[in-house]
């Protein structure tokens, strides 16, 4: 060959060993975040940031700490919907301090600091709400029993639901999903709130979901389609009947409650099939107490959330969660349930340890890795 050498192709080990490193490098924008540190009120905190105190966790100071996310969009827009996690607030419209609209002082629990428009801004992107038949309308509320009362009653559905449309207007390339604990009896209830509040264009359709544990449809082209909106039922007969899709055909989720903040263990609950079950494509985590208690919230939201998603990667059978429920989702000792999603994030769109970490999107990788072997050269 002369003095021309021929350059050699790298194993395929190092090729992977370097896309790893590549796709998980950690970003020096990370530094800039103040989480941790002592605060006085919100706006002393980084965007992101919020001001409180977890006394239950030993912090007697406040600190900022993280409330939003980071956007999986961000990094990735070109994977199956089932590749991303995203935040989730177990009865959002529980707001803390909230009277009923009926004019009663509420008599149940809450479970959220802030407005459903709130949650939106700050990245939530799931939402559980309980709906019920109450005053010939369909309710929100927070009850026992399957009925509704005035002291459990929050707020007429639609009001949510407008919220709801009025950020989906807003934001064209946002996906939020909804699950409803239905109690709704009344003939096409459903139907009539969802087509009342506007959302009804942004369904996207039960018919379309993936059945066997199928991947989801591209996110980008969910969003093309301007399919933004999934929602899931408790009731499997409104499927046929409404078009609503029943939660426990396409989700696998853990057992809520304090039975499901067992450490090191996560058991599905009694609806659901069981984690490991490949035939449904999601997987939702639930971390939270029976009955909801503020102070410990900090706490519960902190290492033991982020070691209960660990647990329930592992009976999922190694899959991430697509959804991380929490309530008072504002609340942590420093990264929160916003940290947990990431997390989530991070092992669904690149293989990293944080979404925060994924510095390119998988697309690019597989054309370097077939650049290298199909041009064997070393070239970066």
């Amino acid at each position: 060959m002369g003095k021309e050498q021929r350059q050699e192709s790298p194993p395929m080990l190092l090729v992977v060993a370097l896309a790893a490193v590549f796709l998980c490098s950690c970003p020096a924008a990370v530094s800039a975040r103040k989480v941790g540190e002592t605060c006085a009120l919100g706006r002393n905190c980084d965007a992101g940031l919020h001001c409180e105190t977890c006394v239950a966790d030993g912090n007697v100071r406040p600190r900022c700490t993280r409330v939003t996310p980071v956007d999986p969009q961000t990094k990735d827009r070109g994977l199956p919907f089932n590749r991303y996690s995203w935040l989730t607030t177990h009865n959002s419209f529980a707001r803390l301090g909230t009277r009923s609209q009926t004019g009663t002082a509420i008599a149940t629990a809450w479970n959220q600091q802030d407005t459903v428009t709130q949650q939106l801004n700050n990245g939530v992107r799931g939402l559980m709400l309980d709906m019920y038949d109450f005053r010939n309308d369909i309710w929100l509320c927070h009850s026992y029993g399957g009925a509704c009362q005035n002291f459990t009653a929050f707020t007429p559905a639609v009001d949510v639901l407008r919220e709801i449309e009025a950020f989906l207007a807003a934001n064209p390339s946002e996906v939020v999903t909804i699950f409803i604990e239905d109690y709704v009896e009344s003939p096409r209830g459903l139907t009539r709130v969802f087509n009342a509040s506007g959302l009804t264009r942004y369904l996207f359709p039960a018919w379309r979901m993936p059945k066997n544990g199928g991947d989801w449809p591209l996110l980008g082209d969910m969003v093309r389609d301007n399919h933004r909106l999934l929602v899931f039922t408790s009731r499997s007969a409104k499927e046929a009947s409404e078009g609503f899709a029943h939660e426990w055909r396409y989700v696998v989720e853990n057992q809520y409650g304090s039975k499901g903040m067992v450490k090191g263990s996560c058991p599905n609950r009694a609806e659901s099939a069981a984690m490991s079950d490949l035939s449904r494509s999601l997987v939702l985590v639930n971390y939270f107490r029976d009955l909801p208690n503020f102070p410990e919230a900090c706490k519960d939201n902190s290492a033991q959330l982020l070691a209960m998603l660990d647990a329930c990667h592992a009976a999922a059978g190694n899959r991430w969660a697509n959804f991380v429920a929490v309530d008072f989702y504002k609340r942590s000792d420093g990264g929160g349930a916003a940290e947990a999603t990431d997390k989530a994030n991070g092992g669904l769109v690149c293989g990293c340890g944080s979404i925060a970490a994924c510095n390119v999107t998988e697309s690019d990788l597989v054309l370097r890795v077939k650049y290298i072997i199909t041009k064997k050269k070393w070239k970066m």
